[in-house]
């Protein structure tokens, strides 16, 4: 009878003992940029790469599309956040929210979640590994290994600008403390006289060109590149021709003094971007590093690429909230080869980033927040405010 009850005691305690998902509470919301932090008043060039229902890829702007947040609750109160990128769909996000509630946090293999890979999954991996962080007491950071370094590298941002503003942007970054600026860019623009403008109006800020594949072919970009090596100031110059173009990446790496850099984002499923990609391009040898974009588990797996072939990397965004780069900052203080200024900019573009406390950032640097799991906690009054539904699993 003792050990029936002891038997009994023992499952019940066991039971108890198992951290499940109780529910998840979801949260659409658009947060606008802040007034002339995009581009030019005069220029109109959408930034949202991937088709959406009807629209075309570049045909809708960053911040008209909507971003889901995900709260998982554990049984014990124990809260994880995670956000999912622009553009998903409320309806699909939920579905996938039915599936974790009820699962036990402890028992969910976070390098592989039980859900296909698509543009949802990394906010879900997000908040899986806040919330088991949290649960445990010790930061996401740990679950990757310990950080590498407690401070990352961090640029400033800019979209399409007219050559008359590109040296003031540039010189209001710098002043802040910024040593690097991102510029998107297309055949429309000169991005000679950008150079030269941002050389005069602030001398030690470097510029990455970013045509997202827009340069079209190497015979424009040699006229760039012919142009940038004398000024002096471009860092490298990323995905200028189309991304198929890979022994044409090779010959433009032998050409150009400056690094030929390759976006491998894994959330464009759309595109095909795999994992692959990057081995490629190093087999190739056609670039000198990488932008990597993705989640936690994906994205240490892409850095132990470019670690073994001793190249660097930066993480990329989507122009994110709060959340997403505090999951970032967290990936890149793990990684050894994330040595250059990574796109955890968010803040000074958005209105808001939705945090309490903003992402510690004294520029070029941005610090590992402090406390358990991402280290950060979202500002309920902020996510009401921009908030369009809400759904609790």
């Amino acid at each position: 009878m003792d050990l029936l009850i002891f038997f009994t005691a023992t499952v019940f305690y066991l039971k108890k003992k198992q951290m499940k998902i109780s529910k998840i509470n979801l949260y659409e919301l658009i947060v606008p940029a802040k007034s002339g932090t995009i581009q030019s008043s005069a220029i109109n060039k959408p930034l949202h790469k991937l088709s959406r229902g009807t629209e075309m890829g570049w045909s809708i702007q960053f911040d008209e599309l909507s971003k889901i947040l995900i709260a998982i609750e554990l049984t014990n109160g124990v809260v994880g956040w995670g956000e999912c990128y622009r553009g998903n769909d409320l309806e699909a996000v939920k579905q996938v929210a039915e599936k974790f509630v009820g699962m036990s946090i402890e028992k969910i293999i976070r390098q592989q979640l039980p859900i296909p890979y698509t543009r949802i999954y990394d906010g879900f991996e997000c908040a899986i590994w806040d919330c088991f962080a949290r649960l445990k007491n010790i930061r996401v950071v740990d679950l990757l290994g310990g950080a590498v370094r407690d401070k990352v590298k961090v640029g400033s941002w800019s979209s399409h600008r007219t050559t008359a503003e590109v040296g003031e942007i540039a010189s209001n970054f710098a002043a802040m403390g910024y040593d690097c600026i991102k510029f998107k860019t297309d055949l429309d623009d000169d991005v000679g006289a950008w150079a030269n403008s941002i050389k005069s109006a602030a001398p030690n800020m470097k510029i990455i060109f970013d045509p997202n594949e827009r340069w079209i072919s190497s015979a424009e970009v040699k006229t760039r590149i012919d142009q940038l090596k004398e000024i002096g100031n471009t860092f490298c110059i990323e995905d200028p021709i189309p991304r198929w173009k890979i022994q044409e990446y090779s010959q433009l790496r032998n050409y150009s003094p400056i690094p030929i850099v390759l976006h491998v984002s894994l959330p464009y499923v759309d595109h095909g971007q795999r994992f692959h990609d990057a081995i490629r391009a190093i087999q190739h040898q056609a670039v000198d590093g990488f932008n990597f974009n993705c989640g936690l588990a994906h994205f240490q797996k892409l850095d132990h690429i470019a670690t073994a072939a001793e190249m660097p990397c930066w993480h990329g965004s989507e122009i994110d909230l709060g959340i997403t780069e505090a999951m970032y900052l967290h990936s890149c203080a793990a990684a050894h080869s994330c040595e250059w200024p990574s796109d955890i900019f968010g803040r000074l573009i958005r209105e808001h980033d939705l945090l309490k406390k903003s992402i510690p950032i004294e520029p070029p640097y941005a610090y590992l927040p402090e406390g358990p799991g991402l280290g950060v906690e979202p500002d309920m009054e902020a996510i009401n405010k921009y908030s369009i539904n809400t759904i609790e699993v």
